[in-house]
Order: C-alpha cells, then sequence, then structure tokens
C-alpha cells in the first residue's frame, strides 16, 4: 500500500536534476507543480525559474503546470513563461494528469511530474500511471512549522530509498556531482538526522531515558523556596531581556521575555541544602503554550529560528554565570554559541551560551558546602535580575577572566576565539590560589558579519 506514496525519484530542488539527461533518457514533456517546488507558497517566479523554462524548452522538452490553486495565481506566476497550465487541478485526482499529457501531445511514458508533496503531486501521478520526481519543498529560514504530513513524508521518503524495487527507477538524473554528494551525505547520517521524524523519535527517548535516570538515582534535588533572603551576597548579575539590532525580530524578543519571566518566577527563592542538587528542568517542569510560553529564538542546528520557550538559555546562563562565581559544583553544563549577537558595551566573558532544552540538555549543579544557598531570579525595569546568597561568607571569592579574545574566518564563517578563566581568590589576603580553564571558546557568529569589530578579526 505504501508504494503508492514513492516517486520515481527524489532531488533536493528542480536546479538539482539535469535535463538534458531526462531528454536522453526518452523523456519528452515535464509536467511541474508550482509552490514550494518552483517557489515558495504564493510566490512570483524569479528570474532564475524563468530562466530554467527557457533552457528546458531549448532541449526540446515540453512543459506544463498542474496546479490546485486557481487561475489568477497561475496566470501570475507564468506573466514572464510561456507555458500551457491547468488551474484548479484537484491533485491527487488523475484526470488532470491525463489531461495534461494529452495537452502535451506526447505518450505517457514520455511525461514525468515534478512536485513537492507525496500525498498529491505522487500518489496522483502514479495514480495515472506517470514517473515522477520528488524535490525538497522549499522552506523559508525563519519557518519552524510545516505541518505533519511533511514528518509522514520524510518516514515514506526513507522506507522508499530501502525498498530495491522502487527506489531510483529512473536512474542517474542529477547536475553533476550532485548524486555522489548526496550519497556521501547519506553514509553520515545518524537514525536522528534522517528526518524532522526520526529527530522527534530520537528527542522522545532521550526525554523518557532522562526521567528513568532521575527516578532511579540516588540524587536530592531541590525542591524548597522561600521569600526571605539569606543574608550573604555572593554575587549578582543583571542583563537587558530585550536585543535589539540588524536581522533581530522583536516579536521574538518580546516573547524571549515573558518566556523568562515565566521560567524566572519558578526558580526564584529556590534554597539548595548541603548534598542537594538545583536541576533547571525539574524546577521548571515542562514548557507548553497552554502555561502561556511563546515562540522566541532558539538555535537548531547551526540556524537561529522560531521556537517554543526560545530565550530560556539566557535564564540558564545567568545561573551559570551565578555559580561560577561561588564554589558550587556544576555538574552538568551543555553550551551552544555565545556569539548570537553583537557585544554592546564591555564584554563580559559567558553572558550567553548556555544550552537548555527539556529535559535531557539540563543545566545542575550541586552544593558540596557547609551551608544552604539561595537562587533568586526576576525581572524588572526591562532587566534579568539574578542573585545566589548563602547564609554567610565564603572563604574565597571568584572572577571570570577572558584571554585571546579575537575572530577568526574559517572558510566562509566567522568564529569567536577566546579562552575563558575562573580565578580563585583567597578573601583574607586577595591572591590567586587557582587559575581554571572553564571554556576554550569556538563559537560560530549568528549575527550579520558587518557588525563584527574589524580590530578583533585576525
Amino acid at each position: 500500500m505504501i508504494k503508492k506514496y514513492y516517486p520515481y525519484e527524489y532531488a533536493e530542488s528542480v536546479f538539482m536534476i539535469d535535463y538534458q539527461k531526462l531528454y536522453q533518457k526518452g523523456f519528452r514533456g515535464i509536467i511541474f507543480d508550482i509552490d514550494n517546488t518552483l517557489v515558495h507558497h504564493g510566490d512570483d517566479s524569479t528570474p532564475e525559474i524563468d530562466d530554467l523554462f527557457r533552457k528546458i524548452q531549448g532541449l526540446g522538452l515540453k512543459t506544463l503546470l498542474l496546479s490546485n490553486n486557481d487561475r489568477g495565481r497561475v496566470e501570475r506566476f507564468i506573466k514572464n513563461i510561456d507555458t500551457p497550465y491547468i488551474c484548479d487541478a484537484d491533485k491527487p485526482n488523475p484526470q488532470n494528469y491525463l489531461k495534461a499529457v494529452e495537452m502535451l501531445n506526447i505518450k505517457k511514458e514520455e511525461a514525468v511530474v515534478i512536485g513537492d508533496q507525496v500525498f498529491t503531486d505522487i500518489l496522483g501521478a502514479n495514480r495515472s500511471g506517470l514517473a515522477s520526481i520528488l524535490v525538497r519543498f522549499i522552506r523559508q529560514d525563519d519557518e519552524k512549522w510545516i505541518g505533519k504530513r511533511r514528518y509522514v513524508e520524510y518516514a515514506i521518503l526513507e522506507c522508499w530509498k530501502r525498498d530495491k524495487s522502487c527506489y531510483r527507477r529512473i536512474g542517474d538524473i542529477y547536475t553533476e556531482g550532485t548524486a555522489k554528494n548526496m550519497k556521501k551525505k547519506k553514509e553520515k547520517k545518524l537514525f536522528c538526522e534522517i528526518c524532522p521524524l526520526t529527530y522527534e523519535i530520537s528527542k522522545s527517548k532521550e526525554i523518557c531515558k532522562r526521567h528513568i535516570q532521575d527516578f532511579a538515582g540516588k540524587e536530592k534535588f531541590s525542591t524548597v523556596k522561600q521569600k526571605e533572603k539569606l543574608p550573604n551576597l555572593v554575587f549578582s548579575y543583571n542583563s537587558g531581556l530585550i536585543k535589539k539590532g540588524k536581522g533581530i525580530d522583536p516579536v521574538l524578543q518580546k516573547n524571549k521575555a515573558r518566556n523568562i519571566r515565566l521560567a524566572s518566577s519558578r526558580i526564584n527563592g529556590m534554597i539548595i541544602h548541603p548534598g542537594e542538587t538545583f536541576s533547571f528542568w525539574r524546577t521548571v517542569g515542562k514548557i507548553s503554550k497552554r502555561k502561556g510560553y511563546r515562540d522566541g529564538r532558539i538555535i537548531i542546528g547551526d540556524k537561529l529560528m522560531p521556537g517554543l520557550g526560545g530565550g530560556l538559555c539566557n535564564l540558564g546562563n545567568t545561573i551559570h554565570l551565578l555559580v561560577l562565581h561561588s564554589p558550587l559544583t556544576v555538574t552538568e553544563f551543555h553550551s551552544h554559541s555565545d556569539a548570537l549577537a553583537p557585544d554592546h558595551g564591555k564584554r563580559v566573558p559567558f553572558s550567553s551560551g548556555t544550552s537548555v532544552s527539556y529535559n535531557y540538555i539540563d543545566y545542575r549543579f550541586k552544593n558540596n558546602t557547609d551551608q544552604n544557598v539561595q537562587l533568586l531570579l526576576w525581572c524588572e525595569n526591562g532587566k534579568l535580575c539574578g542573585e545566589l546568597r548563602s547564609e554567610r561568607e565564603f572563604p574565597h571569592y571568584y572572577e571570570i577572566i577572558e584571554e585571546n579574545h579575537h575572530f577568526h574566518k574559517e572558510k566562509e564563517k566567522f568564529f569567536r576565539i577566546s579562552q575563558i578563566y575562573r580565578n580563585v581568590i583567597d578573601r583574607a589576603t586577595g591572591e590567586i590560589t587557582d587559575k581554571q580553564l572553564i571554556r576554550d571558546n569556538h563559537s560560530e557568529v549568528m549575527y550579520d558579519y558587518d557588525q563584527i569589530p574589524q580590530e578583533l578579526i585576525r
């Protein structure tokens, strides 16, 4: 049953297909979908697409657009393209697929359908007895939600790749080097990297694994909060909630501030007794829209994009900075780039870079001292404020320093390079008793390269 959804071939985009090879294989007509196949949904044609049609037609191949859109949308798209079309096509109904073949005046075996959707373009082609090429759907950088059907399509595509009777039924149709590169990528992929569906499966597995580890483990977690502040201030820190600058979405920044307010209220006043461990996610809990969280800015892979709860890494980072100025022991820490936005004013090492994601990417520290400590976090006047308090002074205090700070270009990307140390200083004598490397920084710059200070590029 699943085979009716299998394409004959797959390509990353319409530009990765060698149309001369299609002609040499006996094809004489190409039936194109429009939205998310040739351009992003609703967009007009581009000069590159216009040129592509001229090139295809120059090879002797006929073209036709088969779209479920109305006439106005299709005619707007083809204002610079000379090609017949069928609008309101009711895909995957085979009727208009066969009509397209008739309009092109070719045989069925001479036609190939190119589209981005398994459940319309490919299913309709298979019902009509036509060859098909599935292309990766066009997705904008800031698009997070792609629809549940897309995840199912990824799974179907992986099944197709493993079915030798259906995989690559046309043969080599790719521009030079494309097939080789696709094969190379396939060999390197982990299960979680195959597609968004397998990523979600892997993520669920890690969440479940963490729950089991905590349930079976002997770790004692902090759970008690109190409004009254402990008397001794160990360290305090505050930072702006809203970042501004080129390429920074103000709506996502506003949502980030909201997310941080919600989560910090769950932590504010937490007492960590001697021998207890603080866990970010056991304290904050699972986030959801129902609890008031919104889409902020998150990092997936090497890209910034909208995501539920975005901005909580800033909260995790503030906690980490407080803890680094104390004798508390960090037991779990994950990092991402600390070059998400340009530095404004004096640079503060570790002002960003801590990563948290429910619940398997956690931030944890343990109180191995002989006294209670208290974590205070709140938002006021557009700032995230944090304090770490204790019952009495510790015999040492701590400072964070950065050395060799600069930016360096590697291939086409810039990276922030530095070494971040923690000095342990005897309170009685003022002498440095220990210098600890806490991060050998190599962070990809995630903002506009024009905003990198030129004097810091080496």
